[in-house]
């Protein structure tokens, strides 16, 4: 086949992807908001067509993209979610959220009110895995804190926006680490050793902004009473997976530790613990359904030479692992640019950057890193992306005027490319 033919029967593999993007992107453009598309609407059209330029019989096609949904390691991401999902809803209705702000919001000295409140966002979001969570839960006493120290309210929101995205690069039980792990076939502890690598020096590098910005204030806000048992279930969750416990054997311990906090505590009965797992679960649900979809639709253009032409197209130039890792990196960040998810971009990159990897035989673990923390850059700075329009809606500014403050996003992603050049870090291959 001549180079033309190649490029011609590439373009059409690939094509899918693009009714995706027109799908969902331009909808939303003409829209004016990006979540009011819903993904897996626009993941149905691209597989339905996908299916429709695959030869064969119709049988063989929806074959083919059904082997792409149910695909083992997409299946096992699914139980992953549902896990998680029973997990953060009962940890939510037996009130460990509430009880985790408080607790931390209790210990932070007046002049390290910046940094104390951007490492109790940081301790949140790495708690329950949801930097959506994490802002909804400490927005209304940001409010409270910049009225009573009069501070700009776009900081405040900023400074919990930075903080959300740290447990949203790391958690355990976030959905980016759940996808980026899941893609690259690598443990969550393993990716958690070296992404924290790649990201703790860009905490030190802001709290210590928030330090030297916080001396002026003098006052710590009340907040409710602590009750520090409640938090047992997320730090017996954070510390069993950095101890290498498998994520789905820990997520089950977790929710039997809710299970019984929530009896003991009266939060709810047998009843009320069948009815907030199956909420935690049906809170994935969307999730579930777009995963099942991008496999399948992934399969189908691995199945016509799709995945193929993608990765000789952006690997063409590329004679070494930085160029490789970068590759990675500006394909995640188109990505999340086009559909304002992060996860969701995860999920769709996530067979392409696994062949890169293998191809130019880079570390899983850092791939997986770079992904996730790439995503949660341009996550953390678009604004149209969830976190800020919740984070604006509830102090009712724009999004645009927190995204001047968002230090930890940039200085992350600084720090994320900084390693990519320098091949940092050198002593994660003994994790």
């Amino acid at each position: 086949m001549s180079l033309s033919g190649r490029t011609a029967k590439g373009l059409l593999a690939v094509s899918p992807l693009v009714v995706f993007l027109a799908a969902y992107l331009v909808s939303s453009i003409f829209a004016g908001d990006f979540y009011r598309v819903p993904v897996s609407s626009a993941f149905l059209l691209a597989g339905i067509y996908a299916i429709c330029i695959t030869k064969g019989k119709v049988r063989e096609r929806v074959a083919i993209f059904s082997r792409g949904a149910g695909d083992s390691k997409v299946l096992l991401m699914i139980w992953i979610f549902i896990l998680a999902g029973a997990f953060a809803g009962t940890a939510r209705d037996i009130g460990a959220v509430d009880a985790t702000v408080n607790a931390t919001l209790a210990i932070i000295p007046a002049k390290m009110l910046f940094a104390g409140f951007f490492l109790t966002a940081c301790f949140i979001s790495m708690s329950i895995g949801t930097s959506v969570g994490t802002i909804v839960a400490l927005m209304p006493i940001a409010g409270g804190i910049a009225a009573q120290t009069g501070t700009a309210l776009p900081y405040m929101a900023a400074i919990i926006v930075g903080g959300a995205f740290f447990g949203d690069n790391l958690s355990f039980i976030s959905d980016t680490t759940i996808a980026a792990t899941r893609a690259l076939g690598c443990e969550m502890s393993d990716k958690f050793k070296v992404n924290i690598r790649i990201v703790l020096p860009a905490v030190v590098v802001v709290t210590a902004i928030y330090i030297i910005t916080g001396q002026s204030v003098s006052a710590v806000p009340s907040v409710g009473a602590a009750e520090w048992y409640l938090i047992l279930p997320y730090l017996a969750v954070i510390v069993m997976a950095l101890l290498g416990v498998d994520v789905m054997a820990l997520l089950v311990l977790g929710l039997v530790m809710n299970a019984v906090l929530g009896f003991v505590t009266g939060a709810f009965g047998w009843v009320g613990f069948l009815e907030s797992v199956g909420k935690g679960i049906a809170g994935m649900s969307d999730l579930i359904v777009v995963t099942m979809l991008a496999g399948g639709l992934l399969e189908i253009i691995r199945h016509n030479g799709g995945l193929d032409f993608i990765i000789e197209s952006l690997t063409r130039n590329i004679r070494g692992k930085r160029g490789a890792e970068f590759s990675i990196a500006g394909l995640v960040c188109l990505a999340n640019l086009c559909t304002a998810n992060n996860t969701i971009a995860i999920i769709t990159t996530g067979g392409i950057a696994k062949d890169i990897t293998d191809r130019f035989g880079l570390d899983p673990r850092k791939t997986a890193s770079i992904m996730d923390t790439f995503s949660c850059l341009v996550q953390g700075i678009i604004p149209y992306g969830a976190q800020l329009l919740m984070a604006s809606g509830l102090a009712g500014i724009s999004p645009t005027s927190i995204i001047p403050y968002l230090f930890y996003p940039l200085v992350m992603g600084i720090c994320a490319v900084v390693c990519i050049i320098f091949r940092l870090p050198k002593n994660y291959r003994g994790v």
